[in-house]
């Protein structure tokens, strides 16, 4: 098992502490955070990189910054039907929904250049950068390079437009009512937010329109995720509580409990399904267990959900805070609270494949893989997993596995016969 230095990965530092993270393409991930209502000067909202490989290292370049007044960004998610993508940002009580436009423009020098209707000499006119507002814009994604008549460079760039769009309050605690979660389904039909009343609420998306109300946690929510068929929802609480929902009907159809060693008390911290390709019938689901008495081991679970019984588990020394699945089933990463450390784990057999002993000064708040499935050009890279981490640290890292070089089959086989041959002649020339 194969174990990183703790600051090999880093791929940026930002200005705030942050609370959550998404790759909002297969090359741009979202970070969002920061420090509160109170008047600290610390800013908040949320910020886009763009990823790339230069050969050696993963490479993250700002994109784009989006601030949100005195509201912090503690969680978010995004959906993109290959034609358009959202954002939906956990601000206070409320759910701010964004839409993010693509639109290629002509930089030259820094600056953004229009085209000839707009009557300069040269047929250009120049207009200083899109200051910070409601719309943010980032002119930092190159495409391609070309020169005018003077050998003037001039890049065409990709900017991302953020524009907040519908808001919807999603949680309505009597005191200090709070989203701290929200998720859309892949096929992106549904969304599910939960909040400190704990309740989970589905909404249509991307009208956000109420679906159904499910008031069974009698405390605040930890963590929600749909099915990759978006049939189900997993729901855990500090209730200690772990439930699984019909998304159509919003019935419960089934409680997930076990018996801790010992008698111990446990608490459910974050969950998350895995996609199996090889039987698409059968639905599994990952769950992070901490001990409410800190010394006890805390477990990386894997739950069969038709029998309701843990398959698998991995003792843990210390409390885990992150969990991530990759999109193909394949991988499934952990980050720890105190030692703020992350493992990366076969998800079939929940072997250890990487161990990366204190990513983060302080514990981790977020995990996200790279996405196998692309929509658009994917990172040339020689790693068979990559999955990028974050912290209230303010750093944002990357923790990859390089392909495991193995031989053809055919290979194997004619090396083999050779091997026999070679032998054979071999013992035939000494006479045995």
């Amino acid at each position: 098992m194969p174990s990183r230095r703790a600051n090999c990965g880093l791929l940026a530092r930002v200005n705030f502490p942050l609370y959550t993270l998404q790759m909002l393409t297969s090359r741009h991930i979202l970070v969002g955070g920061g420090g509160g209502s109170s008047k600290t000067g610390v800013a908040n909202g949320f910020e886009i990189f763009e990823l790339s490989h230069n050969g050696t290292q993963f490479v993250a370049e700002e994109v784009t910054r989006h601030e949100t007044g005195p509201s912090v960004v503690m969680n978010c998610t995004t959906y993109s039907d290959g034609k358009r993508t959202w954002i939906a940002a956990g601000q206070e009580s409320h759910c701010q929904l964004y839409n993010v436009n693509n639109k290629v423009v002509t930089v030259e020098n820094g600056e953004i250049i229009k085209g000839p209707s707009d009557g300069s000499k040269d047929g250009l006119k120049r207009r200083k950068p899109t200051e910070k507002g409601q719309e943010s814009v980032a002119p930092r994604e190159r495409i391609e390079e070309i020169k005018d008549d003077n050998s003037n460079i001039r890049n065409k760039k990709l900017q991302l437009i953020v524009k907040p769009a519908d808001s919807v309050q999603t949680d309505f605690s009597e005191v200090e009512p709070l989203q701290r979660i929200v998720r859309v389904s892949l096929n992106g039909k549904f969304m599910a937010t939960g909040g400190t009343d704990g309740h989970i609420r589905l909404w249509k998306f991307p009208q956000l329109h109420k679906l159904h109300d499910l008031d069974t946690h009698t405390k605040e929510i930890d963590d929600i995720d749909f099915s990759s068929d978006g049939k189900l929802l997993a729901s855990i609480a500090k209730d200690g509580k772990a439930f699984l929902w019909n998304v159509n009907s919003g019935a419960r159809e089934k409680e997930l409990t076990w018996t801790p060693p010992s008698g111990l008390k446990y608490m459910y911290k974050r969950c998350r399904f895995r996609k199996l390709e090889d039987d698409k019938s059968k639905v599994q689901l990952f769950i992070l267990s901490n001990s409410v008495v800190g010394k006890n081991p805390s477990f990386l679970q894997m739950w069969d959900i038709d029998s309701g019984s843990i398959l698998k588990a991995v003792p843990y020394k210390e409390t885990l805070s992150a969990l991530a699945v990759s999109d193909d089933g394949k991988f499934v990463a952990v980050g720890t609270m105190f030692s703020g450390s992350v493992d990366i784990y076969v998800a079939f057999s929940l072997r250890r494949a990487l161990h990366v002993p204190g990513a983060h000064s302080m514990f981790v708040t977020g995990l996200e893989f790279l996405p196998t499935k692309l929509d658009g050009p994917a990172i040339t890279s020689n790693t068979e997993t990559a999955v990028v981490s974050i912290s209230v640290d303010n750093k944002i890292c990357i923790h990859s596995i390089p392909f495991r070089h193995t031989l053809p089959f055919w290979l194997v086989i004619m090396l083999i016969i050779l091997s026999i041959c070679g032998a054979f002649i071999f013992c035939s020339y000494l006479g045995i």
